[in-house]
């Protein structure tokens, strides 16, 4: 058996690649624990790492849990193990991109839901069928689907366990941005270019930032961003001369 999460370093971008491709990606035990060990890794990388993208490899992104994992009775390292490998990859200090094409059902959504920016390809394909399987979600879905997609639109998804194409995805909000198929990975890599082009500072404060004040209201908010906001980084001095001298060699 090979890496079940292989990763690939290009320009500061980190991509996690779900690699059971034989299975569809589908989320057993034994992946998360690589998906875990790779996300230790970047926690503590954010000075050469300034954006994370998971993605799946082969056909798809993942068709979810495992169900076999699941009927044989999974025996995790911990309590609420996968829960908590979610919970730590929403959480990087780097902007993290899941990147969706084919199957992202149910388990895989919860995980693709992790993402700061949810691309998607138009071939993607979303569901949470949960209640297909007599199942409620334990790995994030009440929470963040309906804070993507507000909370009758998740109702609609957890109770019909309907499928959504990546344009309609788009169109919900569920995924920021979908494109052509044959366009995914140029259109992934300018997104890519895009982030990494501004300052890796501001995307760590800024995420630290609307993740703090999540749920607070207006005015704590205010507070929090006023007072106890990061400002200004290391790099504005040299990125504001850079803007005034490219603007003054015009």
């Amino acid at each position: 058996m090979g890496e079940l999460v292989i990763r690939e370093d290009k320009d500061g971008a980190a991509s996690l690649y779900l690699n059971r491709p034989e299975k569809l990606n589908a989320l057993n035990i034994d992946l998360f624990r690589a998906l875990e060990a790779q996300v230790e890794r970047l926690e503590g990388e954010t000075e050469t790492i300034g954006l994370v993208i998971v993605r799946g490899a082969g056909r798809c992104f993942s068709a979810g849990h495992d169900l076999a994992d699941i009927a044989a009775g999974e025996r995790p390292p911990r309590p609420n193990f996968q829960a908590g490998v979610i919970e730590r990859l929403a959480n990087l200090p780097q902007p993290v991109i899941s990147a969706v094409h084919g199957h992202c059902y149910t388990g895989a959504l919860e995980l693709a839901l992790a993402g700061d920016i949810v691309f998607a390809s138009h071939n993607a394909r979303f569901a949470d069928t949960h209640a297909r399987w007599a199942l409620t979600p334990v790995w994030g879905m009440s929470q963040r689907l309906p804070r993507r997609v507000g909370t009758y639109k998740a109702r609609e998804m957890m109770f019909t366990c309907k499928t959504y194409s990546g344009p309609e995805a788009e169109a919900m909000g569920l995924a920021n941005l979908c494109v052509e198929d044959e366009a995914f990975d140029a259109e992934l890599e300018a997104l890519a270019g895009a982030i990494l082009a501004n300052s890796w500072f501001s995307h760590r404060a800024n995420k630290r930032l609307l993740r703090d004040t999540d749920g607070m209201t207006l005015g704590a908010g205010l507070a929090h961003e006023v007072f106890r906001g990061e400002g200004r980084g290391p790099d504005m001095e040299e990125r504001i001369t850079g803007f005034s001298g490219a603007r003054a060699r015009r």
